[in-house]
């Protein structure tokens, strides 16, 4: 669900950017190439996560939180990623591990 540039090639340079900031990228599950939704569980390292996911909203690709809970347990999180595995082939989980709680992904977070 990105603007133009395959899914495939924009976590593969977000990873790289994180990288060079020390932070840990991990593709979990990896979805449709070309055109699969991207979920971010972003692990703060004290238990807690937040979980977003890709959304267009008014012609705009952002990121809303899947819970008013954000962040969340990590194990609510764990949950959810497993759930939506099953039920979207095509999705990305993406887990960053940032204490900072940053997305490293373009674009803005909505209210959920």
């Amino acid at each position: 669900m990105n603007d133009g540039l395959p899914t495939d090639l924009m976590v593969n340079a977000q990873i790289r950017v994180a990288y060079k900031e020390g932070v840990t990228i991990v593709v979990s599950k990896r979805g449709d190439n070309s055109s699969g939704t991207i979920i971010l569980k972003i692990n703060k390292l004290d238990g807690t996560a937040r979980v977003l996911t890709q959304v267009r909203y008014n012609d705009e690709l952002v990121w809303c939180p899947i819970s008013k809970t954000d962040p969340m347990p990590e194990s609510d999180a764990d949950r959810y990623l497993e759930q939506q595995a099953k039920f979207d082939t095509d999705c990305w989980i993406i887990e960053i591990e940032d204490k900072q709680g940053r997305i490293w992904f373009p674009g803005r977070v909505i209210k959920a």
